[in-house]
């Protein structure tokens, strides 16, 4: 958990200039060595999974979809150790049900989904069901900690815009900066400068293309990103539902504005093994407070949903977020 007033405050900001970690620090009122520390102990400790850009595929003019595969549980570590092995696999969750494995990949292009999909089909011998998003009607999830470390989620600043974002492919020093960044910025007090000096261009110019990249939406936020898990919500709830057609943009709408959903989509449905179309994302401290929201939902949505299930993670496989090729 969170030791103290000073991890804690640094976890919800995190601001885009020469020496951040100093800004920061000023605010908090400590040094900028140590709040570097500081950091550095929230990542070794896995408090954080990551510092740095969050990156959206999409936006950057990549392929990104969500799939899923019925693993044997005889077969299921030598599976996941096959599909974890596919660089295209930014976050892979075992979810209790007969679709057990469930998987993002983000690609290089639209079209490399396909032949990634395929390629670990053969690799598992096992039949990849597909759901890549026909709509998104709420991204992102904002984890921010109050004083007895209860977490609550707020909306991303940037989440509606991203969708709309027009789409522009990086250049070489764009993919360069992404390149040297998509696994966190370098923990020094210049990191900027460090970043530049491995891509061959100026600080100013890195910050520039990063604050380019966050008013496209190819740049989610720029930031600390929590492990769900180590700040308290350990139940992670992938809620599917089965609305008519003609009512699912509207009920999905207004799934996406509860604050307690981090994603909302519709999806196709694979039948006859699966008929769900809505998505939504639901995270709680347990599972008895998720089971509360997702009853929240089926009463918003009423006679309007056929019928819905919940498919709690048991595990992370595997969470290493984007990975474009350098």
């Amino acid at each position: 958990m969170i030791d103290d007033e000073l991890e804690r405050d640094f976890i919800n900001r995190y601001p885009l200039v020469e020496q951040p970690f100093r800004a920061v620090a000023s605010d908090l009122g400590c040094t900028e060595e140590m709040l570097l520390d500081r950091v550095r102990h929230l990542l070794g400790s896995g408090i954080l999974s990551r510092f740095g850009p969050l990156y959206d595929a999409e936006q950057l003019g990549g392929g990104l979809t969500l799939a899923a595969i019925s693993v044997p549980e005889t077969d299921f570590d030598r599976i996941t150790a096959q599909v974890n092995a596919f660089d295209e696999v930014a976050h892979n969750y075992r979810r209790e049900h007969a679709l057990n494995m469930w998987f993002v990949l983000a690609t290089d292009t639209p079209e490399a989904i396909n032949g990634t999909l395929a390629a670990i089909s053969r690799a598992t011998g096992l039949e990849v069901c597909n759901f890549p998003k026909q709509q998104a009607f709420y991204i992102g999830l904002w984890l921010k900690l109050d004083a007895d470390d209860r977490v609550s989620t707020v909306p991303l600043a940037a989440a509606d815009a991203c969708v709309e974002a027009v789409i522009r492919a990086p250049d070489p020093i764009d993919r360069k900066i992404i390149g040297l960044t998509q696994t966190g910025l370098p923990l020094v007090r210049h990191p900027y400068s460090e970043i530049a000096e491995q891509a061959g261009c100026s600080s100013q110019q890195v910050k520039q293309r990063l604050a380019g990249m966050l008013r496209s939406g190819a740049i989610r936020r720029i930031g600390a990103v929590p492990n769900h898990y180590r700040l308290g919500l350990k139940a992670n709830g992938m809620t599917v539902w089965d609305v008519a057609d003609a009512h699912v943009r509207e009920l999905g709408e207004c799934i996406g504005r509860l604050d307690f959903v981090s994603h909302c989509y519709l999806r196709p449905r694979h039948a006859p093994l699966w008929r769900y179309n809505l998505f939504a994302m639901v995270h709680g401290r347990d599972r008895a407070e998720v089971d509360t929201r997702v009853a929240h939902i089926a009463s918003l949505i009423g006679e309007k949903c056929s019928a819905h299930e919940t498919l709690f993670s048991s595990a992370i496989l595997k969470k290493t977020g984007m990975r474009l090729a350098a």
